[in-house]
């Protein structure tokens, strides 16, 4: 397994890390998987063995029940292991049963601890962005755990390029708990973090993780044009992420299977070997129906892929070159920082335009 700091923080995470989204299948979550503590300690013990030290899970998957598969699967090994959650979603029916308010963050840490039989939580996000609650009271109530020391680090997870920066900002102005990591959606399939997260990551020192990395099982080689596996989210009418280009998703799929036959790997493997090469990556969040999937994820961490092959999958899924990024690439292309190449580096093929 290989290792990599979160960030400028001092932690260090597994390069594959382990999602927990299927532990439970409660509600709409069955869609997904339904699985209970003796599948999840099977799972999880073989990622151990594996080298997997970071397991992530959320207040809101299975609506807790993730959460207490987790604790109860982890058994003694649960202070031996780095363990993520989250809190921000909507978990009842209460007008203070969502959001980003002291209230629901110190009720859900404290909720969530207690579900994961855990003294404390390493790494805490805020799951979603809230622009009702002043940013101010949010930070100041993750402070106030991680000074309780019910969380060790703090991160947030979709948030927008200026909320993060708004965030930063007002952590550094009182001297608050600073977000060390995000975790974003990021794939072959969607690169749209490479406008302003990113590039905000590389400079800021953020740790980036990324949930989904298969985009849900479609870029893991299971899938054909028009055609889902039967087990697939998919199938069961999960609908994230949204594709919005059917026809580059395939076009991208096709290149990643000529470079898994190319290799003598999958193509899954291919598609997190590229994930992993990207600027300010930290660790991939993967799921998994069996061991078998866990296994073949993590081997990605021995993959590199050569310039030649990361040009090809680049060109093939490489997002548009929208504004202010081409006027910059015309006019300041000899004066850009390495947080500015997180995006301008998969267009230096174009010459000015």
């Amino acid at each position: 397994m290989q290792y990599r700091m979160l960030g400028r923080s001092g932690l260090k995470v597994s390069a594959i890390s382990m999602g927990t989204f299927s532990f439970g299948g409660v509600g709409g979550f069955a869609k997904v998987a339904n699985q209970g503590v003796e599948e999840a300690r099977r799972l999880i013990d073989s990622c151990i063995d594996l080298g997997v030290n970071l397991f992530d899970t959320a207040n809101m998957y299975s609506l807790g029940r993730s959460e207490e598969i987790l604790g109860e699967a982890l058994g003694a090994k649960r202070n031996d292991v780095l363990i993520s959650s989250k809190a921000r979603m909507r978990i009842g029916d209460g007008p203070n049963d969502e959001g980003a308010s002291r209230y629901h963050i110190i009720r859900e840490c404290e909720r969530s601890l207690k579900r994961l039989k855990r003294d404390h939580i390493d790494i805490y996000f805020m799951h979603e962005w809230d622009g009702l609650t002043p940013l101010d009271e949010t930070l100041e109530a993750l402070h106030t755990l991680r000074e309780q020391g019910k969380i060790r680090y703090i991160g947030c997870s979709n948030y927008s390029g200026w909320h993060i920066m708004k965030a930063l900002q007002i952590s550094d102005n009182k001297g608050l708990a600073r977000f060390v990591t995000q975790q974003i959606h990021y794939t072959l399939e969607a690169r749209e973090a490479e406008y302003e997260l990113l590039p905000l990551s590389v400079d800021q020192g953020l740790g980036v993780m990324v949930w989904s990395p298969l985009a849900a099982g479609l870029l893991s080689g299971a899938f054909a044009r028009n055609k889902a596996p039967e087990q697939s989210r998919q199938a069961q009418g999960w609908s994230e992420p949204p594709i919005r280009d059917k026809e580059r998703l395939w076009t991208i799929i096709d290149v990643l299977e000529e470079i898994a036959t190319e290799r003598g790997v999958s193509v899954a493997q291919v598609s997190l070997a590229w994930t992993l090469s990207r600027p300010a990556i930290s660790t991939l969040v993967v799921g998994g129906l069996n061991e078998n999937q866990f296994r073949d994820n993590i081997a990605a961490t021995d993959l590199t892929l050569s310039d030649q092959e990361l040009s090809r999958l680049n060109l093939v899924s490489r997002p548009p070159y929208i504004y202010p990024y081409w006027h910059q690439h015309n006019f300041a292309g000899d004066r850009l920082s390495p947080a500015d190449q997180a995006l301008h580096q998969s267009f230096d093929d174009l010459g000015m335009v």
